[in-house]
């Protein structure tokens, strides 16, 4: 196990290393599907600075505990998000530090999913420079089943790889789609047999880490320059979806979900 002390403080994460310059970061949450709770999502949010930092590491995996990878936020946290202005906007700087965390990290990142990957959760995937996922894996963006824009990771990203026909579609639908149809609209990577992703990132991540260092991180620097052009729209995105969770459809939307309900979004919501 990693034994550095600069990641003794995590909870919801754990660390390894499957080769001696790449650090595999598990999510570890205590909830159903690998849902994040509020410690885990700060976690997520930190630990890309920390990884940045270590000289140690040359390459990065993110993966999943057990058979899935994370389910999103937990939206037991989020409805306090919704009533707790100094807890929405905490929320807020760290879903923005999770994406430009990963867009500005100089080590490469292997996103390795199985099973369910929603919202945040999703973002760790397809923001990691190499996104890796099981054919049958489930994925949806999520928000707009909560009643709230599609922040986060979605607007800085998704029209660059997949394009604006699918990422609209996807992203307003908030439909669920698999790891095999990820990868044929250019979402992902690659899409394995389940019992290969592990085994394949590692192997990606090794071959990163013992790749030519700088050239590796310039490259990553320079293509990230595409996300870092969409900065302001990731900004406005995100504005918008924690404004959502402040108003009555966000409210609506979570109350919905938790009480296993359709939700009544009105009509005349003003915008």
């Amino acid at each position: 196990m990693e034994t550095d002390s600069r990641y003794a403080r995590y909870t919801r994460l754990k660390f390894d290393r499957p080769h001696p310059r790449v650090l595999r970061v598990t999510l570890d949450s205590p909830l159903k599907m690998g849902a994040m709770d509020a410690a885990m999502h700060r976690e997520a949010s930190q630990i890309w600075a920390d990884v940045d930092a270590d000289d140690s590491v040359s390459a990065v995996i993110v993966t999943g505990s057990g058979k899935t990878f994370s389910a999103g936020g937990d939206l037991h946290h989020e409805r306090k998000v919704c009533e707790d202005y100094a807890l929405r906007m905490q929320a807020m700087k760290e879903s923005r530090d999770l994406v430009l965390g990963m867009i500005n990290c100089r080590k490469p990142i292997v996103g390795a999913a199985r099973g369910w990957a929603v919202g945040a959760g999703l973002a760790l995937l397809i923001l990691a420079d190499v996104s890796i996922a099981s054919r049958d894996a489930k994925f949806s963006d999520g928000h707009l089943k909560i009643g709230v824009a599609a922040g986060d990771h979605a607007a800085i990203i998704w029209p660059l790889l997949c394009g604006m026909a699918k990422a609209k579609y996807y992203l307003m639908t908030a439909e669920t789609f698999t790891g095999e149809e990820a990868e044929r609209m250019n979402l992902i990577s690659m899409a394995l047999a389940d019992e290969e992703v592990e085994a394949k990132a590692v192997e990606v991540a090794s071959r990163l880490a013992e790749s030519a260092p700088a050239a590796v991180r310039w490259t990553k620097q320079t293509l990230n320059h595409w996300l870092r052009q969409a900065a302001p729209i990731f900004d406005a995105s995100l504005a918008l979806e924690f404004i959502g969770f402040a108003g009555p459809e966000g409210m609506e939307g979570i109350d919905a979900f938790l009480g296993k309900r359709a939700p009544k979004f009105s009509p005349d919501t003003p915008v």
